[in-house]
């Protein structure tokens, strides 16, 4: 089942191929690193928003 808003596997080979030709293979590594600190720091900022409506 497909769901709309959602890429199934042919659409992910054609988002990967374009990352690979934009970026270069040298440089999806630093990117992916990039990306998961910015998960990270987004995700510790939403725990201490939450952390401080809980304290209140």
């Amino acid at each position: 089942m497909h769901y709309a808003g959602f890429a199934g596997g042919w659409e992910w080979v054609i988002i990967l191929l374009a990352v690979l030709i934009l970026f270069g293979a040298k440089r999806i590594p630093e990117f992916a690193k990039g990306l998961g600190k910015g998960v990270k720091e987004f995700k510790k900022a939403k725990n201490d928003i939450e952390k401080s409506l809980d304290d209140k």
